[in-house]
């Protein structure tokens, strides 16, 4: 497969349903009289498998072609993950109008370790709704674009995924060459100049232009070696994923316009690769933006932010409801949150409270963080508006947010995601790979705040 050129891509779904018959998994819970019901032979053939009703045990009882899982209701996605690890991709019953049947399949497909055309085989007892098949759709392909080398998905592969994207919901699709247009966007083209693919931006329209105005706005820097202030190679070894905040709009607005929520959607993508070469951004240069501010380059490895600016600039240069930024910004972050967690700040207090309310009751983490915007003074320099780094270390998530909100203009309903775009898998059930957690929670805050069409 070529993911450069979008093969497969938002093409088809990527969980192709069997027919035949499959085997059918049967829930308790560790407090469940597990036996109740149960044959003696049967009985004796889970005792001989040594299973004792313990949370993610499981007892395969042939006759009836049915597996015995213990998993609490909070656990559903790790105990589908722990019984595909077990099991492999075997053919499983899901009923889709069961309300858990996407948290199951992911956690199958987790535990699988693939999310591919051929693997894993989930058998559903009746069609799958069409809304449950795009949202499984939207999602896989964004972990497929994150973990895309980036020989295979550089900033080109990227912008064909978006148009891709915007063909299969007729959205209208511009992918602007920043080479060529270095004025408009001075940020993006100074961080991506040195790479041998030139540096892009997608922008996708879709939906009526009476409806709210919802725009995303994704990094997409395809590999970072860090630029000049180059990262130590353990650093290095996964930056295929700094393009995660890229896939998981791009994922997000599927969802969006495959569930026709009645918005006005825009998606900016700027992409790039930071890159050392000719005409490398240094540490000490003075950088345009679009919004007119100049800022003064602390450190290349801050470079994300120097995109995102350019895009949020472009994206409230017109009235909207709610700006949202996706990104792999900060390792401080990951100190703060780990990766598990993706950690969020807004500068709406209804919309900061509404989304942690849903996230809780999805079960898919995310957590606030202040935006205290009074950091800012961390970002100061005499040489130019503002520098791209703070000046001493500290709290360097919110910094990096202060930074961006610089260049959020008059949007009082701004969201931003620092994103780990990556599961390490030492957890049951989690696949070691790309991962977009809170994504669910977001597209969940979504459509309670927009409704279906």
């Amino acid at each position: 497969m070529s993911i450069a050129n979008g093969d497969g891509l938002w093409a088809d779904c990527l969980l192709p349903l069997k027919e035949g018959t499959a085997w059918r998994v049967r829930e308790i819970t560790s407090n469940d009289d597990w036996g109740q019901g149960l044959q003696e032979h049967e009985l004796a053939r889970l005792k001989a498998q040594k299973f004792c009703g313990k949370t993610f045990d499981f007892g395969v009882l042939e006759a009836s072609q049915e597996i015995l899982l213990v998993v609490d209701p909070d656990q559903i996605r790790a105990g589908w993950g722990v019984l595909a690890q077990k099991l492999g991709p075997i053919g499983l019953a899901i009923d889709p109008q069961d309300v858990g049947f996407i948290q199951r399949a992911v956690g199958f497909c987790s535990g699988v370790r693939q999310f591919d055309e051929t693997s894993p085989y989930l058998v559903a007892d009746t069609e799958l709704a069409p809304e449950q098949k795009v949202i499984l759709q939207s999602f896989l392909s964004g972990i497929k674009l994150i973990e895309a080398p980036t020989s295979l998905l550089g900033v080109e592969g990227l912008m064909c995924a978006g148009r891709l994207l915007g063909d299969l919901h007729n959205a209208i699709v511009e992918i602007i060459a920043v080479d060529e247009l270095q004025d408009q966007y001075p940020a993006i083209h100074a961080v991506g100049r040195a790479a041998e693919e030139a540096p892009r931006l997608l922008h996708l329209a879709w939906g009526a232009k009476d409806h709210p105005r919802l725009c995303l706005v994704g990094k997409g820097v395809v590999f970072d070696s860090g630029g000049l202030n180059l990262k130590p190679g353990g650093s290095m070894a996964l930056m295929r994923k700094d393009m995660g905040g890229a896939a998981f709009v791009l994922a997000l607005a599927s969802a969006i316009m495959a569930r026709k929520l009645p918005v006005r959607l825009e998606v900016y993508v700027p992409a790039v690769e930071n890159a050392i070469g000719p005409g490398a951004l240094r540490p000490g240069d003075i950088m345009a933006t679009r919004a007119g501010l100049e800022v003064e380059i602390g450190n290349t490895d801050a470079e994300g932010r120097l995109i995102l600016a350019d895009a949020l600039a472009l994206a409230t240069e017109q009235e909207l409801d709610l700006l949202i930024d996706v990104a792999t910004l900060t390792g401080a972050a990951r100190v703060a949150m780990g990766f598990d967690l993706t950690p969020y700040m807004s500068r709406d207090t209804e919309t900061r409270n509404a989304l942690l309310q849903v996230a809780e009751g999805v079960n898919d983490p995310l957590w606030p963080l202040p935006l205290w915007e009074d950091y800012g003074r961390k970002l100061r320099t005499p040489f130019a508006d503002l520098n791209n780094v703070g000046d001493d270390g500290a709290g360097g998530a919110i910094i990096a947010a202060c930074f961006l909100s610089c260049f959020c203009g008059a949007a009082d309903d701004w969201l931003h995601l620092d994103l780990a775009a990556w599961d390490h898998g030492d957890r049951p059930g989690r696949r070691k790979g790309g991962a977009m957690a809170g994504w669910f929670s977001l597209l969940s805050y979504l459509e309670e705040r927009y409704g279906a069409a």
